[in-house]
């Protein structure tokens, strides 16, 4: 009888060769090896890793998350989202949370909590998102970056559930992250 979750074989890496750099990630065509025995080229997108701040004030009935209001290229639309950003070369993740909820709505916060991390899209990247939640917030000036042009809003917990369940919001990181929130109840 097999154990469904024992320690699994990993891949052989036969070669890997860097096909693409740019500022915020890169691209390599690695020839393997798979458990199974098949030998497969991936092309994998390297990515040092990011941060997803859950900031939660709790001043009211209801816990108020903040959201950013953005345009992402990619997905050809603004979004409501999270704050969130990439983890500098030699920045550790709590450190990067915290910049990053600084220079996007100027807020601090005097409690901090991994909540989760996972990779954000584990087909074809290796980057993992780290989700802090934090608490005791403190209001500040913002410095977001240059290409930042970023609107910043409190929501009810429910008020952002209710626009999940509705695609009204549609940023994985921000679902993961307020469902996460909304079944954890009571903080």
């Amino acid at each position: 009888m097999s154990r469904p979750y024992k320690r699994q074989k990993q891949a052989r890496v036969l070669s890997s060769r860097e096909v693409f750099r740019g500022p915020v990630f890169r691209v390599t065509t690695d020839r393997v090896i798979e458990p199974g025995g098949v030998m497969v080229r991936r092309d994998i997108v390297r990515h040092p890793g990011s941060v997803v701040i859950l900031a939660v004030d709790e001043s009211r009935s209801e816990p108020r998350v903040v959201l950013e209001w953005q345009y992402r290229h990619a997905a050809q639309s603004f979004l409501w989202e999270l704050p969130a950003g990439r983890i500098d070369e030699g920045e550790d993740e709590l450190a990067a949370a915290k910049r990053e909820l600084i220079e996007e709505t100027g807020y601090t916060a005097s409690h901090w909590r991994l909540a989760l991390k996972y990779y954000a899209s584990p087909g074809f990247m290796d980057e993992t998102m780290a989700v802090y939640l934090a608490r005791g917030l403190r209001r500040g000036g913002a410095q977001p970056e240059e290409d930042e042009i970023i609107r910043k809003r409190f929501f009810a917990l429910s008020d952002i559930v209710q626009r999940i369940d509705t695609g009204k919001i549609q940023d994985g990181k921000t679902i993961a992250a307020v469902l996460w929130l909304a079944a954890l109840g009571p903080l």
